[in-house]
This record gives C-alpha cells, structure tokens and sequence, in this order.
C-alpha cells in the first residue's frame, strides 16, 4: 500500500532573533523571534509510505542521499512515523530553491515542507499549530515556516508549549522587500549550534540579551501591527547587532561579521541618509539581509552594487501565503 503527499513552503529571515536553546533535543529556544516569510525561496517535498519499503530513500535535489544525512531525515521520520501510529518507511524527494551562499538555512523551508507533505499523505490532520509543532523538531526556524508574512515562534517550555503563530500585518508584508548581500559562501568556522552553546553558556553579556528580548519582540509586533517601517527597522537593527555582541563576550570570544559586513552596514547608513530607508540584521554568518519597501529597492540596489558585484546580491519579496499542497 502507498500513500503520499506532496507540499511546498517557503524560507524565513528571522527580524527578532532566537541564539540558545533551553532544550537541545526537543529545540526548546530561551527566548521568543519573529521571521518574516520569504516569496523567491522555498522548498517542495514529495512523501511515499510504502508498505513494501525495508528503509527510508532520500532524494535531495535529484541525487540519492546516505550517510549522516539520511540516518537524520530517518530519525524525523521515526518521530512521524510514532505519532502517525504506522511503521511504513517512505521515498522522500525534495528539491530546494534557496540559495544557501546567501545565508539562508534551507533547513527552515525543508522540514516545513516535509512536515506538510507528511501530514498530507497519512491524513493527520494537524492544525497550523501542531503542524508548526512537528516541524521545530527538524529544524528550529521551520516552525515559523508554516506560515506566510510575519510569524512569531512562542518559545513554550515542552513539545507542546512551543511553536509558532501568525502576526496580523494589515497586510505590511505587501509593501515590503529584503536584499541580501552575499560576502562570503564558504562554511563558517563556528557552526550555528556550537556558538548558541557557546554563548549561552559562557558570554558575560547573555543575560542582557535576555532581559531586552521581551522589550524588542513588543516593540516589533507593534510596529507591524502599524505598518510602521522605521520603528520595525530601528529594532530589529539594535536587535541583530545585540545578538552578535553576546558572542564577543564569549569564552573564547567569537564573531561571525567581517570588514565588508560592516561595510554594507554603513552603505545602509548612507541610504537613509540619501531619503531610501532600509535597515539591516545578520544571521549567524558575515552575510548581510536588508529589510527594505519595495518602492525603493532598486536604489538601495544601485547603491550597493557602488561596492559589491551583481552576483553578490540577490533579492526577494515577502510572501504573504504559508504552506501549499501541490498534490
């Protein structure tokens, strides 16, 4: 017997960070972000449970997968598979459409969608939220991937408690775009889950991060609910800087910004003052991801190709849809 499913859903940038975890094996985070949902980069996933199959296949952009990263999707399987209440493997095959030399996780875009066309094929029925449930076990940021626009993870305290919800927008994601300007595709020498690690548990300056999260995360959900472009853009600027700053307070002391990320940080500057506003935030990577309004992105554009090459800058709008089922 066979059942299958098919769905798409889209990668999201974090505005109001998460950096640590309260509980690594459920991806429990210390402390609540919003994401805004990505429209040119996503991922689709196509599930077969077959009652025939002995082991779990994964496809990954055409290519058979083995190794580490087969016995991972095997082990989210295994969670599926457990509260589905069956013990059928599956043919999984999925194909990305995210640049991940621009600092996107695909990861986010991925265990949505596998999480989706999982719920799709055995007829599980999840509501948002658990669906939103299911896919943090995979990967922390998909949580927020279920849904389009803006979306804020609730951090919880157990399996049930954390997941994300959607943010009313009035429709804010309409008016808006994101730049993201590519420094460096190599793998960072601090991988994202050493450093939260890391910094939790040593930086002197973690516990500030902490005590100003609730303040940011009131402040942005304000200014979306406002439609508010520059008090959303100062937050989430002093939010993304605040985060990298912990890091220096390390033991040992870490960064993952370099010369030429500052350097798009003062182009930043000089667009605003040139009238374009636009705001910047950074991952854990040198890369740079610019919160602009549509009207002005191909200036802001101009003005960053002054220093950096076409090909180092890629640009997206927001989606304002979640999840798709393609079949």
């Amino acid at each position: 017997m066979i059942k299958s499913g098919k769905a798409r859903a889209h990668t999201n940038i974090a505005l109001i960070k998460y950096w640590g975890k309260k509980d690594e094996a459920l991806i429990i985070p210390m402390n609540n972000s919003v994401s805004v949902t990505l429209e040119k980069f996503y991922t689709e996933t196509k599930v077969t449970f077959n009652d025939q199959l002995t082991q779990d296949q994964f496809w990954l952009n055409g290519e058979k997968v083995s190794g580490k990263e087969l016995e991972k999707i095997s082990k989210y399987m295994d969670i599926v598979r457990n509260r589905a209440g069956i013990d059928w493997y599956a043919e999984i095959e999925s194909d990305n459409f995210v640049p991940t030399a621009a600092g996107l996780a695909s990861s986010a875009s991925a265990y949505a969608a596998l999480a989706a066309a999982c719920n799709q094929a055995l007829d599980l029925q999840l509501s948002d939220k658990d669906l939103s449930r299911l896919a943090r076990i995979g990967s922390g940021s998909a949580s927020r991937s279920i849904y389009g626009g803006f979306a804020e993870w609730e951090k919880g305290y157990s399996d049930e408690t954390s997941y994300a919800v959607p943010l009313e927008s009035n429709h804010f994601e309409d008016d808006l775009a994101m730049i993201f300007v590519v420094i460096n595709q190599h793998s960072k020498k601090v991988p994202s889950r050493y450093g939260m690690s890391l910094t939790r548990n040593t930086s002197r300056f973690y516990q500030y991060w902490l005590d100003h999260i609730d303040e940011d995360l009131i402040e942005a959900k304000a200014a979306i609910q406002d439609k508010d472009f520059k008090r959303l853009g100062e937050v989430i600027e002093e939010n993304g800087l605040r985060m990298h700053a912990t890091n220096l307070g390390s033991t040992p002391p870490f960064t993952y910004l370099v010369q030429e990320s500052y350097d798009v940080m003062a182009l930043v500057h000089e667009c605003r003052e040139a009238g374009y506003p636009c705001y910047f935030t950074m991952d854990a990577g040198p890369n740079v991801k610019i919160l602009v309004e549509k009207k002005n992105k191909q200036q802001i554009i101009d003005k960053l190709l002054t220093q950096f090459d076409n090909n180092q800058i890629i640009d997206s709008d927001i989606i304002a849809t979640g999840i798709e089922i393609i079949e």
